[in-house]
């Protein structure tokens, strides 16, 4: 079977061979004869791509040329994404959706939960770990077996269900497969000593029978670990100011580095004590001599003697100590090993209307790990025998929960070293089907069954806060030493070590480290089942043609089961986020269909007038039912010209882990307490009234975290979100001499507007409009001031927030896509443009808020592109490719003067090169190429406004490895 793909798509692969065959390869002279297809978007079988949603279609020749390993990467490109910033493997130290090592694709400027994945048609459910997973992970999918992939930059809810809010990608396997090709690629980042490089090993099978068929591949996808130490721009994160404002560390006399921080300076101090008011010998860059804050220096001989003051009044935070060698090991690209197996087969059983039965089956690992650093903010209580003489008569603090009520004498801010994540997801899915003629002539019907399960371990290294408690609380062992006092009843208890010099430098003992610091083993589990049935066919005939309809239904169950480690449930983890359990399920049962109209045909000024509708009841168990439709257009007055358009309603059903992820705390800067030096002039009178109300100074200053609990938002009534979608586009392929080539253009403008958006509101929001209301409402714990409550014994705040229908989200643009193909000597030249533009990309937390635009700022680029040129002839194949990325800033939004402010927060254009050549022969391929030809290294900003990777924005469009040789080998029996 061959389709015809002349389709304009909205970017990338505008189109691509006139005609391709079920298998993927070319027909030669273009010929083939043109069955029935589906196309995405749509339901109904037809016999061209002439859609009224604009689609892009990317082939696995066109991923293997551009040097992707991965089908991973290839969708998280610029061409496919336009330039919205993905999850991926540049994450694992942040906390995501779908737990650290899932990658995931999100278009149109709209996070992952807002498009949706499908596997030939088929939903890919969401796998992952930890409490959040919510989308589809990319790395399940069978990069060995695809033919193509196809995107749909346009809302389908009415088409395919929840999730298809900004588009839908499916990916298609090869079809009718036959034979065996054996396929190898590395990847190998020059730059980095082949850190970072990946390795991908396939092997791929099909045969066929009168009257059956069977395919399937096993691939392994090994990517190495790269870290902070092997690019040069992440080896000393530095403020990165203007104006020479950045921090000189006294003692290099360069700009301080503080590799553990993601946002700003001021990193997390290491080689350090804190003990209360003492006198003593100032640190180089310190100033006065009464200090806080101390640093061993055994040159010391008087004051405290072997430190010196790094902290206290006056003094700036930067003079202590914040980078240590072993920070460099911290992961930037994260490693992972992937096995994936694939199976699909067919049976005709000359039955049932000519039916077949088939079947597919996906099983995927995913082992994935990340290396971080910690510290550990060790407190000995007074008058404990570890802490030395010279230090014994310290108070520093009152108990910080290790010390049993006792006040600390010292704290010492250790550099621990590294710490492992680990996480292995072990995914499965599995179709059952029968396809075949219905009774009614020339009607067909699908029907299949599916289940889904994602099964995942993950462990992330603790320490334990009641064997800290333990360890700390020693006697004499009578040799000199210590050991526990609970030693008895707690005979594992190891003591913590004396407070020596070693000791704050971070060198511990093995036994003590292994009893403090231990594995923390979560699972999650996420199960979906699908039920569907669809029959198409004619309905009847117009002037212009025979109408098409499609009619279905479909019942889907989803369950999640997320169960932290138990000292993580317990809040065990010393100064880490407590996590509970996540447990909840939800079905829908859904009836749809489509009809697709030709109006007029071959009139004066109307070569073509087509109508397509389509419309879906929903009914979930949740939040009950509704109802999503789209009506589309296509309208060529002449052969050459095409107007396409569409106008819908799509929505997006609450995650399951947005429903009822379990309450988990973690802790905000004591800064955004709203009550901190509330007595200032021009502070809100409201906010000045209720903080007063608590019994709060003027000058008051928190000096605890604020601690947010975060939770599932179904017993609230979470509902689902709504959005509005409209595409209006232009195609012109301009009829030209043979000798002039073909060319073919499209733009299309796209609008989507979200209501009622799943967010949470964020603990600074809650906590503004809390004590900026009305006292009234403030002393009736009324409106957001529910969700806030002040301990009266030390006035730290606990902030709930949970999931609600909040936000609106609007994003508006234009993509741009040109082709253009001419023989040129013995072969053909083949051009490709694609440019997205982002007019809007604005939201708003509350009705009553102002919308605020992000286009054009940091990590929001207005514009970005791709373009190739190819020539191919005879078995060979060359490709020279450009992405582009526009330049950024964000001083109009901080209020910022670019010329005079001392923050850099602006990036220039980006732009990345690749090159390949590709040469075909006796059953077997051979490519290889260069992506990042000119080794462009990602923009630098400043520290403190935006996450960064070294000195460099986090951002999926920015290349962290650097110039990238790979080679393909592709051999076919």
């Amino acid at each position: 079977m061959a389709a015809s793909i002349s389709v304009l798509a909205a970017s990338g692969a505008l189109a691509q061979d006139a005609a391709v065959v079920q298998d993927g390869t070319a027909a030669q002279d273009g010929s083939a004869q043109v069955e029935d297809i589906v196309v995405i978007g749509s339901r109904i079988r037809r016999d061209n791509y002439n859609a009224p949603s604009p689609t892009q279609v990317v082939t696995r020749e066109e991923a293997t040329l551009q040097g992707f390993a991965s089908i991973t990467e290839a969708l998280q490109s610029t061409a496919v994404t336009g330039g919205t910033s993905q999850i991926n493997n540049a994450y694992g130290g942040y906390v995501t959706d779908g737990g650290p090592g899932a990658n995931t694709i999100g278009l149109r400027g709209m996070s992952p939960s807002r498009t949706l994945v499908l596997l030939n048609g088929r939903r890919v459910s969401p796998a992952g770990s930890r409490g959040s997973v919510g989308a589809a992970d990319l790395n399940v999918l069978p990069t060995a077996m695809i033919d193509r992939v196809e995107v749909l930059r346009d809302g389908a809810s009415s088409v395919y269900g929840s999730d298809a809010v900004a588009g839908v990608v499916n990916i298609q396997t090869r079809q009718n497969f036959e034979g065996l090709v054996f396929e190898g690629q590395r990847n190998e980042p020059l730059e980095a000593n082949g850190a970072g490089g990946s390795t991908r090993l396939s092997l791929t099978a099909g045969v066929r029978g009168d009257r059956w068929r069977a395919a399937g591949s096993i691939e392994r996808y090994e990517r190495d670990e790269l870290t902070l130490r092997d690019r040069e721009f992440t080896r000393c994160q530095t403020d990165g100011f203007r104006n020479g404002q950045d921090y000189i560390d006294p003692l290099t006399g360069q700009s301080k580095c503080y590799p553990v921080t993601t946002t700003g300076s001021n990193g997390v101090t290491i080689n350090t004590i804190a003990t209360g008011a003492t006198t003593g010998v100032a640190a180089p860059g310190a100033t006065g001599t009464t200090f806080n804050r101390w640093r061993p220096n055994s040159a010391v001989t008087t004051g405290l003697v072997g430190f010196e003051g790094v902290g206290g009044p006056g003094n700036d935070l930067n003079v202590r100590d914040t980078f240590e060698d072993r920070m460099l090991n911290e992961s930037l690209i994260s490693p992972v090993e992937i096995t994936t197996l694939y199976g699909e087969a067919g049976y005709q059983l000359n039955a049932l209307g000519n039916a077949e039965i088939y079947g597919e089956a996906l099983f995927n690992q995913r082992k994935s790990s990340q290396t971080g650093y910690r510290q550990l903010a060790l407190d000995y209580a007074v008058g404990s025998p570890l802490i030395p003489a010279n230090l014994q008569g310290s108070v520093a603090f009152g108990d910080q929960g290790l010390n049993q009520g006792q006040d600390v004498g010292v704290r010492a801010f250790i550099g621990y070293g590294n710490d492992h994540s680990e996480q292995e997801v072990d995914f499965g899915r599995y179709v059952a089907g029968i396809k075949g003629d219905f009774f009614v002539p020339e009607w067909r019907y699908d029907a299949y069954v599916s289940y889904s399960r994602s099964k995942s371990t993950y462990t992330s290294e603790q320490f334990l806060t009641d064997n800290l408690i333990a360890s700390l609380d020693v006697v004499s062992d009578g040799a000199g030493g210590f050991q526990c006092a609970a030693l008895a009843s707690n005979p594992g208890c190891v003591a913590a070590p004396a407070l020596t010099t070693q000791t704050i430098g971070g060198v511990l003992p093995q036994d003590w480290k292994d009893y403090v610091f231990r594995p923390v083993t979560g699972t999650t589990e996420f199960i979906e089942k699908v039920a569907s049935i669809g029959i198409d066919g004619p309905l009847f005939s117009l002037p212009a043609g025979r109408v098409m309809g499609f009619f279905g239904a479909e019942w889907r169950e989803s369950e999640i089961d997320d169960t932290p480690g138990l000292d993580s449930q317990l809040g065990n983890t010393y100064n880490y986020s407590t996590s509970a359990i996540t447990r909840g399920s939800d079905s829908v049962k859904e009836v749809f269909g489509e009809i697709e109209a030709p109006l007029l045909v071959d009139l004066p000024g109307v070569r073509e007038l087509t109508l397509n509708g389509s419309a879906r009841y929903t009914d979930y168990d949740s939040y009950g039912d509704d109802t999503t439709y789209k009506v589309g257009l296509v309208y060529r007055p002449i052969d050459w010209i095409t107007v396409r358009g569409t106008y819908g309603t799509s929505y997006r059903a609450p995650a399951l882990f947005e429903q009822f992820v379990g309450a988990t705390s973690g802790f905000q800067s004591n800064s955004i307490d709203r009550c901190n030096d509330y007595g200032a002039p021009g502070v809100n009178p409201n906010r000045v009234a209720n903080c007063a109300s608590e019994g709060l100074a003027g000058d008051f200053q928190s000096t605890n975290s604020v601690r947010v609990i975060t939770a599932g938002g179904a017993e609230a009534g979470l509902s689902a979100e709504t959005s509005t979608n409209m595409t209006l586009g232009l195609v012109v392929r301009p009829p030209m001499p043979s000798s002039w080539g073909d060319l073919a253009f499209a733009v299309d403008y796209y609008e989507i507007e979200v209501e009622n958006g799943v967010s949470r509101t964020g603990a600074g929001e809650i906590l503004t409009r809390c004590y900026d209301s009305n006292p009234e409402d403030f002393a009736a714990d009324a409106g957001f001031c529910r969700l806030v409550s002040r301990d009266p014994a030390d006035n730290s705040l606990t902030v709930s927030d949970s999931y609600v229908n909040l936000a609106t989200d609007n994003v508006k643009g234009l993509d741009y896509t040109v082709r253009y193909r001419k023989d040129v000597g013995p072969g053909t030249a083949l051009l490709n443009l694609a440019i997205t533009q982002y007019t809007e990309i604005s939201n708003k937390l509350f009705e009553e808020d102002p919308l605020v635009d992000y286009t054009g700022m940091v990590n929001n680029p207005e514009f970005t592109g791709t373009a190739d040129v190819s020539y191919a002839w005879d078995q060979w194949r060359v490709r020279y490719g450009v992405e582009w990325i526009q330049g950024t800033d964000s001083y109009a939004y901080y209020e910022e003067d670019p010329v005079t402010s001392d923050y850099d927060l602006a990036v220039d254009d980006y732009w990345l090169h690749n090159a390949s050549v590709q040469y075909s022969a006796d059953g077997w391929t051979a490519t290889l190429g260069v992506r990042n030809l000119f080794n462009e290294n990602p923009p630098t900003i400043s520290a403190g406004v935006y996450n960064r990777v070294g000195n460099a924005p986090l951002y999926s469009g920015y290349d962290y490895l650097g110039r990238t040789a790979f080679v393909n080998l592709t051999k076919s029996f």
